[in-house]
């Protein structure tokens, strides 16, 4: 019994680890909508990693430039077209070692991101020892 549930987790896992064919995208790429519905992220490959930007702000009281910026030269940049994924690195459902930004608060985690078998974007950032994560879904 034992070496049967090992062997399917093992073939599961390699499905999610086994190379894609040439030029097909991952699932985790494609337009995103953020946990609480205030944003749709576009998340995309960025030289050999991953990364995300804003697409669209969906939020009327967002305001339209990235003011709470901790770098002064950030806060006149608009918030569309906003790097907020940056770094990740990894394969198929699973992406590592990634920084993640809140520009509703000017703060940038230590992330991960995992495509659940749900369709689901699961979006964990750390700090220190504490983490958090946001349930993003696919944005139609």
């Amino acid at each position: 019994m034992i070496a049967r549930r090992s062997i399917s987790m093992a073939a599961a896992l390699s499905g999610l680890l086994a190379p894609l064919p040439a030029g097909a995208a991952p699932a985790i790429f494609g337009r995103w909508l953020t946990d609480d519905g205030a944003a749709v992220v576009k998340v995309e490959p960025c030289g050999g990693q991953l990364c995300g930007r804003i697409d669209q702000v969906l939020d009327p009281r967002a305001p339209a430039k990235d003011v709470n910026n901790p770098n002064p030269s950030h806060r006149s940049r608009p918030l569309v077209g906003a790097l907020v994924l940056e770094g990740f690195k990894g394969l198929g459902a699973a992406w590592t070692d990634g920084q993640a930004y809140d520009p509703k608060g000017g703060k940038s985690y230590s992330s991960r991101l995992l495509l659940l078998a749900n369709g689901k974007l699961k979006v964990t950032g750390c700090v220190l020892l504490l983490c958090r994560s946001r349930y993003w879904t696919r944005a139609r």
